[in-house]
């Protein structure tokens, strides 16, 4: 089985610029473990609460993040606010995806990579959140909705997290988890009112997937089928990820990805033994 630090030695070669995106219902605070990983091996971290999210003030009702733009404000800052030929390497998990894709078609030449980890990732032709419609999760357990309010709204369960979020974590990660998450919402309906992004935007920012073959809330099947929608040109093991990404920013974002599938989204493995990354 193929260990999920394989390829931290060859991101830790050079100092990387990284920013991680929480998915639903997180903060920055679920990349404690792995922010620290990178940092130690010398690369400048970000992890930014999004508005309504973490520690961030705003609250999801009090109209302070109504749309999805609103919501994705703080990366669309942190990108915007890079040095002159600075680029970042975005690595989204999970609801994270759709915000790296914004910020892939708001800010293209700030952008070195977007790396998705078992997360959203939405295609050029389709509406932006029909990926988000098309997700084949049915059981959401004891999550509390709210459809009546703009923006509609999700509050993830303790069980649904247990079972599909923290299934193989330690307790002390559910247990955090559990007392920081928040209210967060899809923002489907205000997705739906905007043009598919870009094909010389988002479409021509180079793209990593990492495939999690035990996520139960994006399921391996979904993300394959993700990617082919994109499409992908390459895929490799995780032994051979070194190999299949060119360069250094990526690997390095890589290294994240595998380490935040395996503390936030609950992974003992970061892919399951046939499991692997698609680059494009």
């Amino acid at each position: 089985m193929p260990s999920s630090t394989a390829v931290v030695p060859a991101a830790a070669e050079a100092s990387s610029r990284i920013i991680l995106v929480h998915g639903t219902g997180h903060g920055g605070w679920c990349w404690y473990r792995v922010a620290t990983l990178l940092r130690n091996a010398g690369h400048r971290v970000h992890a930014p609460d999004l508005a309504a999210s973490g520690a961030d003030a705003r609250r999801l009702r009090d109209d302070d993040a109504p749309t999805f733009d609103d919501y994705s404000r703080p990366l669309l800052d942190a990108v915007r606010a890079l040095p002159d030929g600075e680029r970042a390497v975005l690595v989204g998990h999970s609801f994270g995806g759709m915000s790296v894709a914004l910020a892939a078609d708001t800010l293209p030449d700030k952008v070195a990579a977007a790396v998705f980890v078992a997360a959203l990732m939405p295609d050029c032709a389709s509406p932006r959140p029909d990926v988000i419609e098309k997700l084949p999760l049915t059981d959401w357990v004891d999550c509390a909705t709210d459809e009546e309010h703009a923006p509609p709204s999700v509050l993830f369960g303790p069980e649904f997290m247990r079972r599909k979020l923290y299934q193989l974590s330690p307790e002390e990660d559910i247990t955090l988890s559990r007392s920081l998450v928040r209210v967060s919402s899809y923002y489907v309906d205000d997705m739906r009112r905007r043009p598919p992004f870009g094909e010389d935007r988002y479409g021509a920012v180079r793209k990593v997937y990492v495939v999690c073959g035990q996520d139960q809330a994006i399921v391996e099947a979904y993300q394959r089928r993700m990617i082919a929608g994109c499409p992908v040109e390459e895929g490799a093991a995780e032994e051979d990820v070194a190999g299949a990404v060119a360069d250094e920013e990526a690997a390095a974002a890589v290294a994240a990805a595998e380490e935040e599938a395996a503390v936030t989204s609950a992974k003992e493995e970061l892919v399951a033994e046939d499991g692997a990354v698609a680059e494009e």
